[in-house]
């Protein structure tokens, strides 16, 4: 699940990181042809949207989706059954989001039967993401939840839905994800990801895939930057 950590310049080896996201509640189909035209444009990944959307025919670049979003209070076979009607639909891939309050009393054994729930209704090769809140975990609990998404068989770990007012993705969340699973899943940097520098940071921590709303601006910002950026902090929520 590693990828090569791309030079800052290396725009399309960036965009090839990157799930052109839009889940906006007042999303309409019209906003989601064209979000695919600017992802066949800029040669991302993938276009992540939201399971009533599907399907969508993006051609050549993959289509994911959300399960679970964005509380994660759904009841494991809910969020299985969305899971599996995605994939019915088209999805490739499927970012759910754990049971957050389950992560924070520590019940680690819950967040594995949650994931493992939804794994089993999207086998592989459908790759499973598994949406953690890190801006409201601490240390402790990001490496547990972590540790029982690996052992339910998730494909990724992901920083944030982008939804949560505690913020969405931090370059300390991202390392401390990357230390934990050891390059046998993937890191995916999303919420408030917004510029070149933004990017380049989450990428120098370990981060595998990122979540982009504004991808064009993100990709344009790369332009000039030769080193990741210091500051450490939190990318301010939402995509």
């Amino acid at each position: 699940m590693t990828t090569p950590t791309p030079t800052p310049s290396d725009r399309a080896a960036v965009a090839r990181m990157v799930d052109h996201t839009l889940l906006k509640p007042e999303t309409t189909r019209a906003d989601v042809e064209a979000l695919v035209a600017e992802a066949q444009a800029l040669g991302v990944y993938s276009i992540c949207v939201s399971p009533s959307m599907l399907p969508v025919d993006a051609g050549e670049v993959l289509v994911a989706t959300v399960c679970g979003f964005p509380s994660g209070k759904h009841h494991s076979e809910v969020k299985a059954a969305e899971a599996a009607r995605s994939v019915a639909d088209g999805a490739h891939e499927v970012d759910m989001v754990i049971d957050l309050g389950a992560a924070r009393a520590g019940d680690f054994a819950a967040v594995e039967r949650d994931v493992a729930a939804v794994r089993a209704a999207a086998p592989a090769p459908v790759v499973l993401k598994v949406i953690i809140e890190s801006a409201a975990l601490s240390d402790e609990q990001i490496v547990g939840t972590c540790r029982a998404a690996e052992a339910a068989g998730a494909d990724f770990v992901k920083t944030s839905t982008g939804f949560h007012p505690a913020g969405g993705a931090s370059a300390h969340a991202v390392r401390l994800m990357a230390e934990t699973v050891g390059g046998r899943l993937g890191v995916k940097a999303s919420g408030g990801v917004r510029t070149g520098a933004a990017a380049r940071e989450m990428i120098a921590a370990g981060a595998t895939r990122l979540g982009l709303s504004g991808t064009a601006a993100v990709l344009d910002g790369l332009d000039g930057l030769d080193e990741p950026a210091s500051d450490d902090g939190a990318a301010t929520s939402g995509y």
